[in-house]
Parts: C-alpha cells; sequence; structure tokens
C-alpha cells in the first residue's frame, strides 16, 4: 500500500510487489523462500546489484532497495565453499534488506533459501532476462511507490488544460463542473480525486468507484458519460492549473489587475492557482473556463495586464518629456 505524504514516506511491501507484476512482462515473478517477510516495506525506486556484497563488503547495500542476482551472482555464490557461502548470504541477508529477486531462470541456492527462511527475507525468481528485469521491475516500482494524495474537489479538462476545482463543500464546484460539461469540456472526477506525483507532473483521476459520477444536490447521482456521451468524460488528466472557489465577502480585497501569479503546493509541486469569489450574479462556469484560457495565454507569455501596464508606464513616461 502507497502512504500518502500525511503518513510518511511511500512505501510498497514485497505482497504488494508480487500482485504489481501480476498482468505484466514480470507475471512469472513467484516466492521462492522467505514468505514470512512478504509485510516488508520498499521504499526505493532503485534497484541494487552489486557484487561487492557477496565479496564481504555488505555496507554497499542500502535498505528499502530490491536487490537483484543475476548470472554472474549466482555463479559466484556457487564457486564459494558451503561454509563460506552460508557467512556471505547471512551479511546480505539482512533486516533492511526488502527482498531479493533471482532473474533470468537461474536456480535458487539451497543456502540461499535456508538464510532467506530463517532471516525472513523473501526471494523471488523470474524467467526473465536481467536487464529486461531492471527495465520491467523499475516501471512497476515507479509507479506504485508515486507519492498520491486524495483532494476533495473537481477536476476538469478544460481545452487540454487540466483544472482543480476546490473549495468548501457545497459553494458549488459540481454544478460549475457540470456547465462546463454542457459548454464541451470534460469531467475527469467529481468530489474525490486521486492525484499522483511522477517527476514534475501531477495526474489526476477518479476513484473507479465514482468514475464518470457527479452528485449534484438537487437532482443527486447522475452518470455523465450517460448524460452527454463518452466525449464528456475523460479517465485521467495533468493537473496543470487550480481554481479555488470562495464566498464572496464584501470586506475582502480581491484580485483586480492580475499581474500577480499566484501558486500553492501540491505533493511538493508549485502549481498556479486563482481565487474566484462566488456570488449572486456571477456565472462561475464561464469564469472558470476564462480563467484557463488566460492561464494558457500565460503560458504562451501573452498578458493583457501586463501590456496595460507597459502601455501605461510608457504614455505616462511621455508626458513628463
Amino acid at each position: 500500500m502507497v502512504a500518502t505524504p500525511d503518513s510518511g514516506a511511500p512505501s510498497l511491501t514485497v505482497r504488494d510487489l508480487l500482485a504489481r507484476c501480476a498482468g505484466t512482462s514480470l507475471g512469472d515473478l513467484a516466492l521462492r523462500a522467505g514468505a514470512s517477510g512478504l509485510s516488508r516495506p520498499i521504499t526505493r525506486v532503485s534497484l541494487q546489484k552489486t557484487g561487492l556484497a557477496l565479496t564481504g563488503q555488505p555496507q554497499y547495500l542500502e535498505d528499502g532497495r530490491v536487490l537483484l542476482f543475476g548470472r554472474s551472482e549466482v555463479q559466484y555464490l556457487a564457486g564459494l565453499d558451503p561454509a563460506e557461502r552460508l557467512l556471505r548470504l547471512r551479511e546480505v541477508l539482512r533486516p533492511g534488506l526488502p527482498c531479493v529477486v533471482v532473474t533470468a531462470g537461474l536456480p535458487i541456492d539451497p543456502v540461499l533459501a535456508e538464510v532467506a527462511d530463517a532471516r525472513g527475507v523473501p526471494v523471488l525468481s523470474t524467467g526473465v532476462l536481467t536487464s529486461e528485469t531492471l527495465v520491467a521491475l523499475t516501471g512497476v516500482l515507479e509507479e506504485g511507490l508515486a507519492p498520491m494524495t486524495t483532494l476533495h474537489g473537481v477536476l476538469v479538462d478544460i481545452l487540454g488544460l487540466g483544472v482543480m476545482l476546490l473549495g468548501e463543500s457545497g459553494i458549488g464546484k459540481s454544478e460549475c463542473a457540470l456547465d462546463l460539461v454542457v459548454r464541451g469540456h470534460r469531467l475527469v472526477a467529481d468530489d474525490a480525486v486521486e492525484i499522483t506525483r511522477r517527476g514534475s507532473l501531477l495526474s489526476g483521476t477518479s476513484p473507479s468507484l465514482t468514475r464518470h459520477h457527479m452528485e449534484v444536490r438537487g437532482l443527486g447521482i447522475m452518470n455523465v458519460q450517460d448524460l452527454f456521451g463518452v466525449a464528456s468524460t475523460r479517465q485521467s488528466m495533468q493537473v496543470e492549473f487550480i481554481v479555488r472557489l470562495v464566498r464572496w465577502d464584501s470586506h475582502t480585497e480581491y484580485e483586480r489587475l492580475g499581474l500577480d501569479e499566484a501558486t500553492e503546493p501540491l505533493l511538493g509541486l508549485q502549481v498556479p492557482v486563482v481565487t474566484l469569489p462566488v456570488g449572486p450574479g456571477r456565472n462561475i462556469g464561464i469564469l472558470v473556463e476564462v480563467a484557463a484560457r488566460r492561464h494558457l495565454l500565460l503560458a504562451r507569455g501573452v498578458s493583457a495586464a501586463q501590456r496595460l501596464a507597459a502601455r501605461l508606464e510608457a504614455e505616462l513616461q511621455a508626458g513628463e518629456s
């Protein structure tokens, strides 16, 4: 299970790893020894394949990283006498090691299995070549260990831009999203948005149970895809822009010029954000679409506020001369 940022560093158990590999090119990955350690956590994406650990230098091993045994490691172990082999394996199969993966269909050394059972370190094996195992297993771990969180909000695709609508319950996020769908945009998730960070990108999707569904007060639960067709929804979208809806307050000073670009943190990344006050007579759906169009223009270096400010500055300078 992957931890959210609030519950500590992301981790994946060896049991989870086996489940995630099923249906991939590592579908034959199987447990060969150390079954009592299936709950051991994997905390690092990068794998380790260090023969130095088998030569009496276990300090080169790092906790939380899967250890690969390819042909060279297996052959090296086979060339040791039983007592030396037992000593080296006891040094390698230490508490912080999540598991060992033996590649290329190589046989499992009986001493390795014995120490693994005694120490509770899972030994897995696959028929896939070492180089291919390295690539495939890294991909599985990148997905499984990606930082993630779930936000209460709505995610929509507006002109190819992933826009996250945030705000207190009942402020009209779903109604705004419905208005946007009617205007030809697409719903990604309503109410609960699962967000995953991969590198410098944030990807948002809906929990599978509520996918394509939306709750609108007074109407209840609706399936947006049934109402508006398959083109009205999409399964996932990058989260690139946040619109925070707040209740109108006559005592609050809101942005008037748009010269300052605000951001807020999300899974360690800064995401551009605008705050839109919700009040009588304001069409929030149109305003959100305009905010998205404006953000797309800003990404291309086009800013109406900056151009106007530059013109005013030029006229003021001309008047002074």
